[in-house]
Formats: structure tokens, C-alpha cells, sequence
């Protein structure tokens, strides 16, 4: 087995997941896949495998411990796939939606999907904010996750229209989270309420996370999310 390989069974062991031979064939199979298509499209400045094995398939790993398995999951601003298909390689029974704006990162999900032989999840070419109001979609979800997208009161806009009552934001955010004092308006308008803030050291590294969980305690108002474009340039 490759070194990489081995180092991402350590490290999912830390994290309490035992990864089986078949799911680490398939991680392999996703790199490669990433670092050829990354020299045709811009997926990641992250290339070397043992680089992609920690910033990010255990980065995206670090959160299945809030997730169920039968849970129905949306994961907006994708990019190349993090956190759901790793999380969907863990736990193949989960539900899973891939929502990115880039029509070329969707295409190289499609194939990947197709090569590592996924079931139940599908992807959706859509700006956040046009999709939110869309019928089919909002409040239909158990969880919704997001990694690197946008500051933490806009992401909750973006996210919190997708969610059930009781449903989780994951919000997946660096070292960093002093952007937390400015959302308490936003948290009350969206229907939200933080939950658990984790603070996290990536296994075997020095990389510091932040893990913040809101649970949706009431419905959020119709007119929410606004057009796109304006929560970012406009956040509440």
C-alpha cells in the first residue's frame, strides 16, 4: 500500500474510523483522478498525495462524527468534493447532494462519482442562493455542510433555508473564527442556533480547525436566501 494510504488508516483511526481495504482503493483512486484533472481545471492548490490525504480527506473526515447514516446531507460550495464524497466513500447508506456554481468542478465530480462506483448522490450546477428557493430543495435536508465558502454570517443565510427543523449546519472554518461575533443577528433571522463550537488539531500535524454546529430551531422567513450576490456584499 502506499505510504499516503497508510498514513490516511492512522490518522482515520484518531478520528475513530476504521477504513476498509475496498475504501482506501477508492481515496487512491480519487487523487489520482484529482491530480489529473487539477492540470486541466483549477480544483485545488493542494496536489502532493500526502497533502491531499491530510488537508483534505481528513479534514472532511473530522466531522462524521455529528452526521447519522441515513442522513439526507447537501454540501454547497463543493469545489472538488469536500467534505461529502469522502464522508460518502465512509458511510455509502448517507443521501448526498454536491451543489457547486462551476459547471467544470461538476463535471469532474460526474466522472469521479462514476469511477469510485457511488450510489445515492448526485450534483447540482446552481449558485447557492438561486437553489435555496427552490422548492425541491429547501428544508427538505437533515444536514448541510460547507468548507471554506464564506465568512460565518453569510454562510448561515446560504445554508440555513436547506435544513429540516433539527437539522445541522456543520460549518467547517480555520483557526480563526472571530467572524462568530458578528452573526448573532443572522442566527436569530435564519432560524438558527450554535449548537457546539469544536476546536481541532488535524491528527499528526499542527493544523488547527474550528467546527462550528448550529441546529435549526425554527423556519427560515421566505424571503431568505436573497438574490445572488447580495448576502455577501449585503451580509445581515
Amino acid at each position: 500500500m502506499e505510504n499516503y494510504l497508510e498514513e490516511l488508516k492512522r490518522c482515520a483511526q484518531k478520528l475513530d474510523i476504521d477504513l476498509e481495504d475496498h475504501q482506501l482503493n477508492k481515496f487512491n483512486e480519487y487523487i489520482k483522478l484529482l491530480v489529473e484533472w487539477n492540470e486541466k481545471i483549477n480544483l485545488t492548490a493542494i496536489t502532493e498525495p500526502n497533502d491531499i490525504v491530510l488537508k483534505h480527506f481528513v479534514d472532511s473526515l473530522t466531522i462524521l462524527k455529528y452526521i447519522k447514516e441515513n442522513d439526507k446531507l447537501i454540501d454547497i460550495g463543493t469545489g472538488a468534493g469536500f467534505p461529502g464524497i469522502p464522508l460518502k466513500i465512509v458511510k455509502p447508506e448517507m443521501n448526498i447532494y454536491l451543489v457547486d456554481s462551476l459547471n467544470k468542478r461538476i463535471n469532474f465530480l460526474n466522472i469521479l462519482i462514476q469511477r469510485l462506483s457511488l450510489n445515492s448522490i448526485n450534483t447540482i450546477h446552481s449558485r447557492i442562493e438561486d437553489l435555496g428557493k427552490d422548492k425541491k430543495y429547501r428544508e427538505k435536508f437533515d444536514v448541510v455542510t460547507s468548507r471554506a465558502v464564506a465568512n460565518f454570517n453569510i454562510l448561515l443565510e446560504y445554508m440555513l433555508p436547506f435544513l429540516k427543523i433539527g437539522g445541522l449546519c456543520i460549518c467547517m472554518k480555520g483557526s480563526n473564527i472571530e467572524e462568530l461575533e458578528k452573526s448573532s443577528k443572522a442566527l436569530e433571522i435564519m432560524g438558527g442556533s450554535i449548537e457546539k463550537i469544536e476546536k481541532i488539531r488535524l491528527p499528526n500535524s499542527d493544523i488547527k480547525r474550528n467546527i462550528i454546529i448550529v441546529k435549526k430551531i425554527k423556519n427560515t422567513p421566505a424571503q431568505y436566501p436573497r438574490k445572488a450576490g447580495i448576502p455577501s456584499k449585503n451580509p445581515i
